[in-house]
């Protein structure tokens, strides 16, 4: 069986990263585990460590390093040579997470961001949230 191509997007993979006894840990371990193949551009990979950097995360180098790595060998990394057309977003950080899913061939987006989970009607790709993305992997609920 293929693991589930996915597109995660920076608030799902902060909260699967940053906090390992929270709601999203089952994430990281199906990652890890290859039940999942998280997807990754350019884009989306900045954005993550520009994320990490922010100062109300207070991480070294070493340990935004040390998140990478919990990550990204994980992900298959995929080139868009030319960015397929998408709906459009209010939010133009939203884009590159929509031209990934198309271009990766992803089976679904994940998402908690409103304004990508809006678009679910108008996006080839569907748009799940992580609870969404749970049941349909057919994980146990966690006793968090």
């Amino acid at each position: 069986m293929h693991p589930m191509r996915l597109v995660i997007d920076t608030n799902v993979l902060l909260s699967a990263l940053l906090f390992p006894s929270g709601s999203l840990t089952w994430l990281r371990s199906a990652w890890q585990s290859g039940a999942v193949l998280p997807l990754a551009i350019h884009e989306t990979t900045v954005e993550l460590i520009r994320v990490l950097s922010y100062p109300k995360f207070r991480l070294t180098g070493h340990e935004r390093e040390e998140l990478l790595m919990d990550y990204l060998p994980w992900c298959e990394t995929v080139t868009v040579p030319e960015p397929p057309p998408v709906p459009e977003c209010r939010d133009p950080h939203d884009r590159p997470f929509l031209e990934l899913a198309l271009a990766g061939r992803a089976d679904a987006l994940v998402t908690g961001d409103r304004d990508i989970l809006v678009l679910s009607s108008d996006f080839s790709v569907p748009i799940l949230t992580p609870k969404s993305l749970k049941d349909r992997l057919m994980l146990p609920e966690s006793t968090d």
